[in-house]
């Protein structure tokens, strides 16, 4: 509301916007564009700094560490030029009362910050979808190109592989329990029955333990099929069972570590996002407090 200067007068309502829009869209892109030069930077530095050797490179809680501060950091820089430049560039409000004043330019940092965070999550959302669909096409061609494979006779056709139901690794495992104890020698040659041991496996990686009905059948087939002693055969189930148990729950504890982490990425993103937040509503006030004292 703009007050009249002639004394006595009715205040008159301005029909116009308290708003500088000009101000905030300038000030919401120069925040991105530093938002997206930071973000850059630090994920060089964050490939600079790690390694696939080792004990070498930064190891992960260090980098967990400098990722959050350098994200608090990013939103740090790119929030206070952002609301700044918001709160110089906004007209000047004439006969308005100063703490309407200083309202009006923490909102106006505040609307910047919040335009430029929605600008540069659409932006990484319309990246990652885009690469999304580029993985999944790639991965159609390639299920295509094998299909056309198998059927021109250049491949094994889908049937004769493990079941889908086991990993590459429980594969291997399943091959190093069926291994005859001679090389190239079976006892009982037979059918493949690689896919009915993944099966059973399987259905105890869904139920949690194995029965002993199963691991005596396992047993069974292990000695029908190397000519190892019954005993071995045992004890060869048992390896094999303690190896699968130890993947699943090596898988789980990834997993559960990934958990998190997400979390804690989660937490520092709303922690980054507040911060920068407040510093864009502190730099436009003072932005606007400058324009005020330089008509």
């Amino acid at each position: 509301m703009n007050y009249p200067s002639a004394p006595g007068a009715i205040p008159v309502a301005s029909s116009g916007s308290a708003a500088s829009w000009p101000a905030i869209i300038a000030g919401a892109f120069v925040a991105a564009a530093l938002s997206l030069i930071l973000f850059s930077l630090g994920s060089g530095l964050g490939f600079a700094a790690v390694s696939p050797w080792p004990r070498s490179g930064m190891s992960g809680m260090s980098l967990a560490v400098t990722a959050a501060i350098w994200l608090i950091l990013t939103q740090w820089l790119s929030a206070a030029v952002g609301g700044y430049i918001a709160g110089r560039l906004r007209t000047r409000w004439i006969g308005t009362h100063t703490h309407e004043v200083f309202f009006r330019d923490t909102a106006h940092g505040l609307i910047t910050w919040a335009v430029a965070t929605i600008f540069v999550a659409a932006l990484f959302a319309t990246t990652a979808f885009s690469s999304a669909g580029a993985a999944g096409h790639a991965a159609s061609e390639m299920a295509q190109a094998g299909m056309a494979q198998n059927g021109r006779g250049l491949g094994p056709p889908p049937t004769m592989g493990p079941p889908n139901s086991v990993s590459p690794a429980d594969s291997y495992e399943i091959d190093r329990l069926l291994r005859p104890a001679a090389a190239g020698a079976y006892s009982q040659p037979g059918p493949d029955l690689r896919g009915e041991v993944g099966r059973i496996i399987a259905n105890a990686a869904a139920s949690g333990s194995l029965s002993d009905n199963d691991r005596a059948y396992l047993a069974q087939i292990v000695a029908a099929r190397t000519g190892i002693s019954p005993p071995e055969a045992q004890k060869r189930v048992d390896d094999f069972v303690s190896s699968v148990e130890d993947a699943a729950a090596k898988a789980k504890q990834a997993a559960d570590t990934a958990r998190k982490t997400a979390a804690e990425a989660a937490i520092y993103l709303s922690l980054s996002l507040l911060i920068g937040a407040f510093i864009a509503s502190v730099s436009a006030a003072l932005g606007g407090h400058l324009r005020d004292e330089h008509p």
